[in-house]
Protein backbone atom coordinates (compact mmCIF):
# COMPACT_ATOMS: atom_id res chain seq x y z
CA UNK A 1 0.00 0.00 0.00
CA UNK A 2 1.15 3.53 -0.80
CA UNK A 3 0.48 6.35 1.48
CA UNK A 4 -1.20 8.65 -0.85
CA UNK A 5 -4.31 10.06 1.27
CA UNK A 6 -2.50 12.34 4.14
CA UNK A 7 0.88 14.17 4.14
CA UNK A 8 3.43 14.41 6.94
CA UNK A 9 3.02 16.37 10.06
CA UNK A 10 5.44 18.97 8.87
CA UNK A 11 5.33 22.57 8.40
CA UNK A 12 5.17 24.67 5.49
CA UNK A 13 8.28 24.82 3.25
CA UNK A 14 9.72 21.72 3.92
CA UNK A 15 11.08 20.45 0.71
CA UNK A 16 8.80 17.52 -1.31
CA UNK A 17 9.75 13.88 -0.85
CA UNK A 18 13.15 12.71 -1.50
CA UNK A 19 14.27 12.65 -4.99
CA UNK A 20 11.89 15.74 -6.19
CA UNK A 21 14.01 18.34 -8.01
CA UNK A 22 14.22 22.10 -6.66
CA UNK A 23 12.21 24.46 -8.06
CA UNK A 24 9.52 21.49 -9.48
CA UNK A 25 6.69 23.33 -7.54
CA UNK A 26 7.62 26.83 -8.86
CA UNK A 27 6.23 29.36 -6.13
CA UNK A 28 4.41 26.66 -4.15
CA UNK A 29 5.65 26.29 -1.17
CA UNK A 30 3.32 24.23 1.12
CA UNK A 31 -0.53 22.25 1.29
CA UNK A 32 -3.05 24.35 3.48
CA UNK A 33 -6.38 22.16 4.47
CA UNK A 34 -8.84 24.73 3.28
CA UNK A 35 -11.49 23.25 6.68
CA UNK A 36 -8.40 24.03 9.44
CA UNK A 37 -5.69 26.08 7.72
CA UNK A 38 -3.13 23.19 8.70
CA UNK A 39 -0.26 23.57 6.67
CA UNK A 40 2.16 20.70 5.73
CA UNK A 41 4.50 20.13 3.20
CA UNK A 42 4.57 19.52 -0.55
CA UNK A 43 3.94 16.31 -1.77
CA UNK A 44 1.32 13.60 -3.38
CA UNK A 45 -1.41 14.25 -0.19
CA UNK A 46 -4.84 15.65 -0.58
CA UNK A 47 -6.29 15.14 2.95
CA UNK A 48 -5.07 17.01 6.09
CA UNK A 49 -3.87 14.98 8.87
CA UNK A 50 -5.32 16.68 11.45
CA UNK A 51 -8.89 17.22 10.23
CA UNK A 52 -9.02 15.25 7.41
CA UNK A 53 -10.37 17.81 4.80
CA UNK A 54 -9.22 18.95 2.01
CA UNK A 55 -5.90 20.53 0.81
CA UNK A 56 -5.02 23.11 -1.45
CA UNK A 57 -1.68 24.54 -2.39
CA UNK A 58 -0.33 27.75 -1.10
CA UNK A 59 2.46 30.48 -2.39
CA UNK A 60 5.15 32.71 -2.00
CA UNK A 61 5.01 34.73 -5.14
CA UNK A 62 7.44 37.46 -5.50
CA UNK A 63 6.36 40.36 -7.57
CA UNK A 64 4.67 39.80 -11.10
CA UNK A 65 4.26 42.01 -13.38
CA UNK A 66 1.73 42.45 -16.20
CA UNK A 67 4.40 42.34 -18.65
CA UNK A 68 5.70 39.31 -17.09
CA UNK A 69 2.97 37.36 -17.90
CA UNK A 70 2.38 38.60 -21.25
CA UNK A 71 5.83 37.96 -22.35
CA UNK A 72 4.73 34.19 -22.05
CA UNK A 73 3.27 31.27 -24.11
CA UNK A 74 -0.12 31.33 -25.87
CA UNK A 75 -1.27 28.99 -23.28
CA UNK A 76 -1.91 28.38 -19.15
CA UNK A 77 1.92 28.59 -19.12
CA UNK A 78 1.94 32.00 -19.44
CA UNK A 79 0.68 32.39 -15.90
CA UNK A 80 4.08 29.77 -14.82
CA UNK A 81 4.53 31.95 -11.82
CA UNK A 82 1.22 31.72 -10.39
CA UNK A 83 0.73 27.60 -10.64
CA UNK A 84 2.37 24.84 -8.63
CA UNK A 85 4.58 24.16 -11.77
CA UNK A 86 8.61 24.42 -12.63
CA UNK A 87 9.50 27.56 -14.66
CA UNK A 88 10.74 25.59 -17.42
CA UNK A 89 7.23 23.97 -17.98
CA UNK A 90 6.81 24.78 -21.07
CA UNK A 91 10.08 23.17 -22.53
CA UNK A 92 7.71 19.94 -21.52
CA UNK A 93 5.84 17.92 -23.70
CA UNK A 94 1.90 18.72 -22.99
CA UNK A 95 -1.32 19.59 -24.95
CA UNK A 96 -0.10 23.09 -24.15
CA UNK A 97 -4.12 24.20 -23.74
CA UNK A 98 -5.69 27.61 -23.05
CA UNK A 99 -5.59 31.18 -23.97
CA UNK A 100 -8.95 30.00 -25.64
CA UNK A 101 -10.98 32.65 -27.05
CA UNK A 102 -13.21 35.12 -24.92
CA UNK A 103 -16.03 35.73 -27.32
CA UNK A 104 -17.95 39.22 -27.66
CA UNK A 105 -21.50 37.90 -27.33
CA UNK A 106 -23.67 41.35 -28.09
CA UNK A 107 -25.97 39.01 -30.31
CA UNK A 108 -26.84 36.40 -27.06
CA UNK A 109 -26.14 39.65 -24.75
CA UNK A 110 -29.41 40.98 -27.03
CA UNK A 111 -31.34 37.72 -26.89
CA UNK A 112 -30.96 37.86 -23.17
CA UNK A 113 -31.50 41.49 -22.12
CA UNK A 114 -28.01 42.16 -21.25
CA UNK A 115 -25.74 45.21 -21.81
CA UNK A 116 -22.66 43.43 -22.20
CA UNK A 117 -22.36 39.75 -22.34
CA UNK A 118 -18.89 37.47 -22.67
CA UNK A 119 -18.59 34.24 -23.34
CA UNK A 120 -15.30 31.98 -22.33
CA UNK A 121 -15.00 29.37 -24.74
CA UNK A 122 -13.33 26.49 -23.71
CA UNK A 123 -14.37 24.42 -26.10
CA UNK A 124 -11.24 25.71 -28.15
CA UNK A 125 -9.11 23.50 -25.83
CA UNK A 126 -6.51 20.58 -27.53
CA UNK A 127 -9.65 17.82 -26.04
CA UNK A 128 -12.49 20.62 -26.44
CA UNK A 129 -13.05 20.93 -22.50
CA UNK A 130 -11.17 23.07 -19.88
CA UNK A 131 -10.22 19.92 -18.47
CA UNK A 132 -6.99 20.02 -20.36
CA UNK A 133 -6.17 22.94 -18.40
CA UNK A 134 -6.27 20.71 -14.75
CA UNK A 135 -4.38 17.86 -16.52
CA UNK A 136 -1.65 19.62 -17.88
CA UNK A 137 -1.16 21.10 -13.82
CA UNK A 138 -1.67 17.64 -12.96
CA UNK A 139 0.80 16.15 -15.64
CA UNK A 140 3.51 18.28 -13.95
CA UNK A 141 2.88 17.31 -9.96
CA UNK A 142 3.03 13.73 -11.36
CA UNK A 143 6.29 13.91 -13.24
CA UNK A 144 7.59 15.76 -10.94
CA UNK A 145 6.48 13.55 -7.86
CA UNK A 146 7.49 10.31 -10.08
CA UNK A 147 4.61 8.89 -10.57
CA UNK A 148 4.35 6.50 -13.54
CA UNK A 149 0.46 6.03 -14.41
CA UNK A 150 -1.92 9.37 -15.13
CA UNK A 151 -5.19 7.96 -14.34
CA UNK A 152 -8.62 9.68 -13.20
CA UNK A 153 -12.25 8.74 -12.39
CA UNK A 154 -14.65 10.67 -15.29
CA UNK A 155 -17.66 11.92 -16.83
CA UNK A 156 -15.72 12.01 -19.87
CA UNK A 157 -14.00 15.22 -20.44
CA UNK A 158 -11.48 14.47 -18.03
CA UNK A 159 -10.95 11.00 -19.44
CA UNK A 160 -10.24 12.80 -23.17
CA UNK A 161 -7.78 15.39 -21.09
CA UNK A 162 -6.18 12.76 -19.42
CA UNK A 163 -5.68 10.02 -22.34
CA UNK A 164 -4.74 12.81 -24.66
CA UNK A 165 -2.01 14.21 -22.16
CA UNK A 166 -0.34 11.02 -21.65
CA UNK A 167 -0.33 10.28 -25.05
CA UNK A 168 1.77 12.98 -25.58
CA UNK A 169 3.98 12.91 -22.63
CA UNK A 170 4.63 9.57 -23.80
CA UNK A 171 3.06 8.02 -20.25
CA UNK A 172 0.83 5.32 -19.77
CA UNK A 173 -2.67 6.02 -18.97
CA UNK A 174 -5.88 4.68 -17.37
CA UNK A 175 -9.23 6.31 -17.21
CA UNK A 176 -12.40 4.83 -15.75
CA UNK A 177 -16.26 6.32 -16.55
CA UNK A 178 -19.89 5.26 -16.11
CA UNK A 179 -21.02 2.51 -18.19
CA UNK A 180 -23.80 4.82 -19.62
CA UNK A 181 -21.22 7.86 -20.57
CA UNK A 182 -22.00 9.53 -23.95
CA UNK A 183 -20.47 7.30 -26.75
CA UNK A 184 -19.13 10.63 -28.10
CA UNK A 185 -16.49 10.60 -24.85
CA UNK A 186 -16.06 7.12 -24.80
CA UNK A 187 -14.43 7.18 -28.32
CA UNK A 188 -12.71 10.30 -27.62
CA UNK A 189 -10.71 8.90 -25.00
CA UNK A 190 -10.24 5.50 -26.53
CA UNK A 191 -8.69 6.79 -29.55
CA UNK A 192 -5.56 7.81 -27.76
CA UNK A 193 -5.00 3.99 -27.20
CA UNK A 194 -5.72 4.60 -23.36
CA UNK A 195 -6.28 1.79 -20.95
CA UNK A 196 -10.44 2.59 -20.57
CA UNK A 197 -12.26 0.54 -17.92
CA UNK A 198 -16.68 1.20 -18.03
CA UNK A 199 -17.80 0.72 -14.35
CA UNK A 200 -21.08 -0.13 -13.75
CA UNK A 201 -23.21 3.00 -11.22
CA UNK A 202 -22.71 6.56 -11.44
CA UNK A 203 -19.99 8.48 -11.27
CA UNK A 204 -19.73 9.39 -7.49
CA UNK A 205 -19.35 4.88 -7.76
CA UNK A 206 -16.61 5.50 -10.24
CA UNK A 207 -15.12 8.12 -8.00
CA UNK A 208 -15.23 5.64 -4.92
CA UNK A 209 -13.55 2.61 -6.79
CA UNK A 210 -11.07 5.20 -7.67
CA UNK A 211 -9.95 6.02 -4.14
CA UNK A 212 -9.61 2.91 -3.61
CA UNK A 213 -7.53 2.33 -6.08
CA UNK A 214 -5.18 5.21 -5.13
CA UNK A 215 -4.60 3.97 -1.85
CA UNK A 216 -2.91 0.62 -3.00
CA UNK A 217 -1.31 0.93 -6.30
CA UNK A 218 2.11 2.24 -6.13
CA UNK A 219 2.90 5.43 -8.94
CA UNK A 220 -0.16 5.58 -9.81
CA UNK A 221 -1.27 9.62 -10.09
CA UNK A 222 -5.07 9.88 -10.38
CA UNK A 223 -5.52 13.28 -11.09
CA UNK A 224 -8.30 14.21 -9.09
CA UNK A 225 -7.24 12.30 -6.64
CA UNK A 226 -4.10 12.22 -5.15
CA UNK A 227 -2.85 14.76 -6.84
CA UNK A 228 -5.97 17.18 -6.88
CA UNK A 229 -4.80 19.98 -5.19
CA UNK A 230 -2.12 20.92 -7.57
CA UNK A 231 -5.10 19.98 -10.72
CA UNK A 232 -7.22 21.58 -9.28
CA UNK A 233 -5.27 25.23 -9.42
CA UNK A 234 -5.35 24.63 -13.43
CA UNK A 235 -8.93 26.44 -13.02
CA UNK A 236 -7.62 29.42 -12.05
CA UNK A 237 -6.10 30.25 -15.53
CA UNK A 238 -9.71 30.56 -16.54
CA UNK A 239 -9.95 33.55 -13.97
CA UNK A 240 -6.26 34.95 -15.32
CA UNK A 241 -7.51 34.93 -19.02
CA UNK A 242 -10.85 36.55 -18.35
CA UNK A 243 -9.24 38.98 -16.76
CA UNK A 244 -6.09 40.19 -19.28
CA UNK A 245 -8.31 39.58 -22.03
CA UNK A 246 -10.63 42.01 -20.37
CA UNK A 247 -7.71 44.61 -20.29
CA UNK A 248 -6.90 42.88 -17.08
CA UNK A 249 -10.20 43.82 -15.33
CA UNK A 250 -12.41 41.39 -13.56
CA UNK A 251 -15.85 41.39 -14.62
CA UNK A 252 -18.95 42.17 -12.63
CA UNK A 253 -20.49 38.66 -12.80
CA UNK A 254 -19.62 35.37 -13.68
CA UNK A 255 -21.81 32.54 -14.54
CA UNK A 256 -20.02 29.12 -14.28
CA UNK A 257 -21.48 25.78 -14.99
CA UNK A 258 -20.79 23.26 -10.77
CA UNK A 259 -19.80 19.56 -11.30
CA UNK A 260 -17.42 18.97 -8.36
CA UNK A 261 -17.51 22.26 -7.99
CA UNK A 262 -13.51 22.80 -8.37
CA UNK A 263 -13.36 25.27 -11.25
CA UNK A 264 -15.76 28.01 -9.54
CA UNK A 265 -14.06 28.38 -6.79
CA UNK A 266 -10.77 28.32 -8.44
CA UNK A 267 -12.18 31.52 -10.63
CA UNK A 268 -12.50 33.12 -7.48
CA UNK A 269 -9.41 32.66 -6.02
CA UNK A 270 -7.74 33.70 -9.50
CA UNK A 271 -9.31 37.00 -9.44
CA UNK A 272 -8.46 37.17 -5.70
CA UNK A 273 -4.73 36.61 -6.27
CA UNK A 274 -4.56 38.84 -9.38
CA UNK A 275 -6.29 41.83 -6.94
CA UNK A 276 -3.36 40.79 -3.82
CA UNK A 277 -0.81 40.82 -6.93
CA UNK A 278 -1.87 44.54 -8.10
CA UNK A 279 -1.95 42.91 -11.75
CA UNK A 280 -6.32 43.97 -11.22
CA UNK A 281 -7.94 47.43 -9.83
CA UNK A 282 -9.69 45.87 -6.95
CA UNK A 283 -13.22 45.50 -7.21
CA UNK A 284 -16.34 43.33 -5.83
CA UNK A 285 -17.24 40.25 -8.58
CA UNK A 286 -20.04 38.06 -7.87
CA UNK A 287 -20.46 34.89 -9.01
CA UNK A 288 -22.99 32.26 -10.00
CA UNK A 289 -23.08 28.82 -9.89
CA UNK A 290 -25.07 26.88 -12.75
CA UNK A 291 -26.82 23.14 -12.21
CA UNK A 292 -28.84 20.57 -14.11
CA UNK A 293 -32.15 20.03 -12.18
CA UNK A 294 -31.58 15.98 -12.40
CA UNK A 295 -28.22 16.78 -10.49
CA UNK A 296 -28.53 19.68 -8.53
CA UNK A 297 -27.22 18.93 -5.08
CA UNK A 298 -25.37 22.23 -4.53
CA UNK A 299 -28.49 24.40 -5.67
CA UNK A 300 -30.87 22.87 -3.22
CA UNK A 301 -28.19 23.07 -0.13
CA UNK A 302 -28.00 26.97 -1.26
CA UNK A 303 -32.05 26.99 -1.36
CA UNK A 304 -32.20 25.17 1.87
CA UNK A 305 -29.91 27.45 3.60
CA UNK A 306 -27.60 24.56 4.39
CA UNK A 307 -24.17 24.67 5.40
CA UNK A 308 -23.42 21.33 4.01
CA UNK A 309 -23.99 19.75 0.76
CA UNK A 310 -26.83 16.09 1.26
CA UNK A 311 -25.61 13.91 -1.95
CA UNK A 312 -28.41 13.26 -4.66
CA UNK A 313 -28.16 10.57 -7.39
CA UNK A 314 -27.87 12.11 -11.09
CA UNK A 315 -30.38 11.99 -13.68
CA UNK A 316 -29.67 14.38 -16.03
CA UNK A 317 -28.64 14.96 -19.91
CA UNK A 318 -25.56 16.79 -18.38
CA UNK A 319 -23.61 14.22 -17.65
CA UNK A 320 -20.47 15.82 -17.52
CA UNK A 321 -22.17 17.97 -14.06
CA UNK A 322 -23.85 15.01 -13.03
CA UNK A 323 -21.73 14.58 -9.65
CA UNK A 324 -23.62 13.99 -7.06
CA UNK A 325 -21.67 13.91 -4.37
CA UNK A 326 -19.69 17.14 -5.20
CA UNK A 327 -16.25 17.71 -3.48
CA UNK A 328 -16.08 21.05 -3.25
CA UNK A 329 -19.94 21.82 -2.36
CA UNK A 330 -19.66 23.62 0.72
CA UNK A 331 -16.49 25.37 -0.51
CA UNK A 332 -19.16 26.45 -3.70
CA UNK A 333 -22.03 27.54 -1.29
CA UNK A 334 -18.92 29.51 0.73
CA UNK A 335 -18.14 31.74 -2.50
CA UNK A 336 -20.93 32.53 -3.73
CA UNK A 337 -22.45 33.82 -0.66
CA UNK A 338 -19.57 35.69 -0.17
CA UNK A 339 -19.53 37.78 -3.69
CA UNK A 340 -23.22 37.98 -3.19
CA UNK A 341 -24.31 35.41 -5.57
CA UNK A 342 -26.25 32.75 -5.91
CA UNK A 343 -26.59 28.58 -7.75
CA UNK A 344 -29.38 27.81 -9.66
CA UNK A 345 -30.43 24.74 -11.77
CA UNK A 346 -32.98 24.51 -14.97
CA UNK A 347 -34.37 21.20 -16.34
CA UNK A 348 -33.04 19.22 -19.66
CA UNK A 349 -35.57 20.32 -21.90
CA UNK A 350 -33.89 24.03 -20.95
CA UNK A 351 -30.28 22.68 -21.30
CA UNK A 352 -31.71 21.46 -24.85
CA UNK A 353 -32.68 24.79 -25.55
CA UNK A 354 -30.33 26.79 -24.60
CA UNK A 355 -27.48 24.78 -26.05
CA UNK A 356 -29.48 25.78 -29.49
CA UNK A 357 -29.73 29.68 -28.24
CA UNK A 358 -26.24 29.72 -27.96
CA UNK A 359 -25.68 28.21 -31.22
CA UNK A 360 -28.15 30.42 -32.87
CA UNK A 361 -27.01 33.58 -31.84
CA UNK A 362 -23.36 33.44 -31.87
CA UNK A 363 -22.19 30.15 -33.69
CA UNK A 364 -20.97 28.38 -31.09
CA UNK A 365 -22.01 24.52 -30.23
CA UNK A 366 -22.20 23.58 -26.47
CA UNK A 367 -21.77 20.75 -24.81
CA UNK A 368 -25.02 20.33 -22.37
CA UNK A 369 -22.80 21.99 -19.41
CA UNK A 370 -23.14 25.02 -21.81
CA UNK A 371 -26.46 24.58 -22.18
CA UNK A 372 -27.01 24.73 -18.21
CA UNK A 373 -25.22 27.55 -18.03
CA UNK A 374 -26.66 29.86 -20.44
CA UNK A 375 -29.92 28.23 -19.47
CA UNK A 376 -29.32 29.32 -15.88
CA UNK A 377 -27.84 32.64 -16.92
CA UNK A 378 -31.55 32.90 -18.54
CA UNK A 379 -33.26 32.45 -15.70
CA UNK A 380 -31.47 34.27 -13.10
CA UNK A 381 -32.01 37.46 -15.81
CA UNK A 382 -36.01 36.58 -15.97
CA UNK A 383 -36.20 36.48 -11.68
CA UNK A 384 -34.43 39.88 -11.85
CA UNK A 385 -30.89 38.23 -10.19
CA UNK A 386 -28.30 39.20 -12.66
CA UNK A 387 -27.69 42.95 -13.11
CA UNK A 388 -28.60 43.08 -16.81
CA UNK A 389 -26.22 46.49 -16.64
CA UNK A 390 -23.20 44.74 -15.39
CA UNK A 391 -20.73 43.23 -17.42
CA UNK A 392 -21.14 39.59 -17.69
CA UNK A 393 -18.97 36.22 -18.27
CA UNK A 394 -20.48 32.76 -18.71
CA UNK A 395 -18.51 29.64 -19.03
CA UNK A 396 -18.67 27.27 -21.89
CA UNK A 397 -16.50 24.30 -20.58
CA UNK A 398 -17.16 22.23 -23.82
CA UNK A 399 -17.80 21.25 -27.64
CA UNK A 400 -20.94 20.15 -28.68
CA UNK A 401 -19.95 17.79 -30.97
CA UNK A 402 -19.53 15.30 -27.30
CA UNK A 403 -23.15 15.63 -26.48
CA UNK A 404 -24.49 15.07 -30.15
CA UNK A 405 -27.70 13.08 -28.81
CA UNK A 406 -28.82 15.85 -26.52
CA UNK A 407 -29.72 17.95 -29.68
CA UNK A 408 -29.93 15.02 -32.47
CA UNK A 409 -33.66 14.73 -32.47
CA UNK A 410 -34.20 18.43 -32.15
CA UNK A 411 -32.14 19.62 -35.49
CA UNK A 412 -31.56 18.42 -39.00
CA UNK A 413 -32.64 19.11 -42.69
CA UNK A 414 -35.43 20.74 -42.86
CA UNK A 415 -37.01 19.00 -46.13
CA UNK A 416 -35.08 16.15 -48.76
CA UNK A 417 -35.45 16.95 -52.48
CA UNK A 418 -34.82 15.39 -55.34
CA UNK A 419 -31.58 17.35 -57.55
CA UNK A 420 -34.14 19.66 -59.16
CA UNK A 421 -34.21 23.51 -59.25
CA UNK A 422 -38.17 23.13 -59.25
CA UNK A 423 -38.37 21.37 -56.20
CA UNK A 424 -35.95 23.52 -54.40
CA UNK A 425 -38.08 26.56 -55.66
CA UNK A 426 -41.53 24.86 -54.62
CA UNK A 427 -39.73 24.29 -51.49
CA UNK A 428 -38.19 28.14 -50.78
CA UNK A 429 -41.71 29.73 -51.31
CA UNK A 430 -43.56 27.71 -49.18
CA UNK A 431 -41.01 28.36 -46.51
CA UNK A 432 -41.99 30.74 -43.78
CA UNK A 433 -38.67 32.80 -43.75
Amino acid sequence: MTALATPSATSAGVPAPAGVRPGAFGNATHLVCRACGEKSSLGPFYACLECFGPLEVGYDFPTITRAQLEAGPKSIWRYAPLLPVPADIATFRSTDPGYTRLLDAANLAADLGLRKLWVKDDSGNPTHSFKDRVVAVALSAARELGLHVLACPSTGNLANAVAAAAARAGIKSVVFVPENLEHQKIIASAVYDTTLIAVQGSYDDVNKLASEIAAEEEGWAFVNVNVRPYYSEGSKTLAYEIAEQLGWRIPDQVVIPVASGSQLTKIDKGFAELVTLGLVEDKPWKIYGAQATGCSPISQAYRADLDFVPPVKPDTIAKSLAIGNPADGPYVLDVVRRTGGLIADVDDETVVQNIQRLARTEGVFAETAGGVTVGVTAKLIADGVLDPDAETVVINSGDGLKTLDAVSGRVGPKTTIPPRYDAFTDFWKGLDR
